[in-house]
């Protein structure tokens, strides 16, 4: 933990200091900017000092091939990066180490909040050091959802279908629906109880393995959009109140169904 404290607090020093500079496109209204390359450089590089067994995934960078005894490094250097170039504060730097397809450590700085996120199995999450619990919301009609991003790419049409009759069923049925554009603040402020649950039809794991762990510690329970244990293999990352997610999972599944 003091190792990945201290890579995200590297992160957070580049993130709040620099402008994104050149914008690399990614595919269809997807993006990377220099900031997004020099975090996780900066972040492969004091993890490689202080943990040279154990190799790195990167969003931007991919992985190096590198894992020990089931373990790797899996980053996020700006997570929300479109927000970030709008100058957006809703961002945040992930880093998680998983074992397996299981997140055992997470960490989440969101630089421009002033907010750190973290986590170990087993021993809870915290805010700022200090203990989190999610909500105690029971009902999808009193719970604040938030949304994860609507697809973007050639085949954004046929995956937005079912993210857009979620919302439709999310909009007549819970009290609000947000979408914040980071599925690491998603994942935290469930954990944090700002909101009761996020629904998001993807699970890459520099977005979700560090948010997934921090909610599941704060006691949310986070599943696959079928209500299936979360994984790093999953399709989907569904978290929420214990309360509310029945209602949520089964109305993934509505939506999904294409029935009333």
């Amino acid at each position: 933990m003091p190792i990945a404290l201290e890579a995200v607090a590297v992160a957070r020093e580049l993130v709040t200091t620099s402008l994104p500079g050149v914008v690399t496109s990614k595919g269809d209204r997807d993006m990377a900017t220099e900031v997004d390359f020099a975090v996780e450089r900066a972040v492969r590089e004091h993890l490689a000092r202080h943990t040279p067994a154990i190799g790195v995934l990167g969003e931007e960078e991919g992985t190096d091939g590198r894992v020990h005894n089931g373990l790797q490094w899996v980053l996020d250097p700006v997570d929300g990066t479109v927000n970030f170039v709008h100058g957006l504060p809703l961002c945040g730097v992930s880093l998680a180490l998983v074992r397996d397809d299981t997140a055992i450590l997470g960490v989440i700085d969101l630089p421009f909040l002033g907010s750190r996120y973290a986590a170990a199995e087993g021993g809870g999450a915290t805010a700022d050091d200090e203990p989190i619990k999610c909500s105690t919301t029971a009902t999808l009609d009193a719970a604040l959802v938030s949304m994860g991003d609507y697809a973007v790419g050639d085949d954004a049409g046929r995956l937005n279908r079912d993210r857009l009759a979620i919302t439709r069923l999310l909009a007549a049925r819970a009290q609000r629906v947000r979408m914040f554009g980071s599925a690491a603040i998603d994942l935290v402020w469930v954990a944090e109880g700002r909101t009761d649950a996020c629904v998001m039809l993807a699970n890459k794991p520099w977005d979700t393995a560090a948010g997934v762990l921090i909610a599941k510690e704060a006691g949310a329970l986070v599943t696959d959009a079928d209500g299936t244990p979360h994984t790093t293999a999953s399709g989907a990352t569904l978290a929420a109140a214990p309360g509310v997610l029945p209602e949520l999972v089964a109305l993934v599944g509505e939506a999904r169904s294409g029935q009333p």
